[in-house]
């Protein structure tokens, strides 16, 4: 993407998470800053370039259980950008009445978010940060789509990674289930840190883009403390809800994002 096309209010001198993400998946909406950190990240580590395409299959599954639970209204946090079967693509696949805002702090998703979805009024885009959550819950569109009488799937896909212990990522979690009823289900996809390999690409995020912290499986999932963790638990993403058995060795890609599912009593 052309420097020059880039919306108002967008630094192309700075690279952006939802870019460099969708770089990764083979997107047309990043910038050449955004590349660079991609290739630097992958450097020594090719695994990085389909590690974002693991993690998307594993969010389409996601979305297709919960759906298939009974899920009708989802809120997509740090959503990133457009991409093959998003929430709103794979929940209205099942269930055509399902609604979905997504929510990140880029201006890029706004812009390009409004443009896929100009002719769906169950989805909407908006432009907040998550560490807000008052100002997400209280958003007019928020509140057009999600009746917090009914259950919520809440999302936070790869996006728990890139908050520092000291922004309290589990308070920020329950104040988003304490906003939806029982019956809501929370889905999470984070960083793992399963050995050296992790810890050394955890010191390249924080290098290059001053967030991504690999947390350790029993970190990941204390998030789900005071809710019900379905099964399998918290576990690498490919034997999360597989689709077809995974591989008896799972390639360093397959292990960097843990996945969980819970369930608010």
């Amino acid at each position: 993407m052309p420097a020059d096309w880039a919306p108002q209010g967008i630094d192309v001198s700075k690279p952006s998470i939802a870019r460099v993400y969708d770089a990764a998946l083979g997107g047309k909406d990043n910038f050449e800053v955004d590349r660079v950190v991609l290739a630097q990240l992958s450097e020594g580590l090719p695994e990085v370039m389909s590690m974002a395409r693991v993690n998307r299959a594993t969010l389409g599954r996601g979305v297709r259980i919960m759906a298939e639970q009974g899920i009708r209204q989802f809120l997509d946090l740090g959503a990133g950008l457009p991409s093959a079967d998003n929430t709103h693509t794979v929940a209205q696949r099942i269930a055509p009445s399902s609604r979905v805002v997504y929510v990140d702090k880029d201006p890029i998703v706004l812009a390009h978010g409004r443009a896929l979805l100009a002719e769906d009024d169950r989805t909407a885009v908006i432009t907040a940060d998550l560490r807000e959550p008052a100002s997400i819950l209280e958003h007019e569109d928020v509140h057009r789509l999600i009746d917090f009488d009914q259950p919520v799937g809440i999302m936070l896909v790869a996006i728990l990674h890139h908050l520092h212990d000291d922004e309290d990522p589990k308070g920020l979690v329950d104040a988003y289930m304490d906003a939806v009823p029982a019956g809501s289900h929370l889905f999470i996809t984070h960083f793992c840190n399963f050995g050296p390999v992790a810890e050394a690409l955890q010191e390249k995020f924080l290098r290059l883009l001053g967030t991504g912290r690999f947390r350790t499986p029993e970190e990941i999932t204390a998030y789900f403390d005071g809710y019900d963790l379905l099964e399998p638990g918290v576990v690498p993403n490919p034997y999360w809800r597989p689709d077809e058995p995974p591989a008896a060795a799972l390639t360093i890609a397959q292990q960097l994002h843990y996945t969980g599912l819970g369930r608010k009593r």
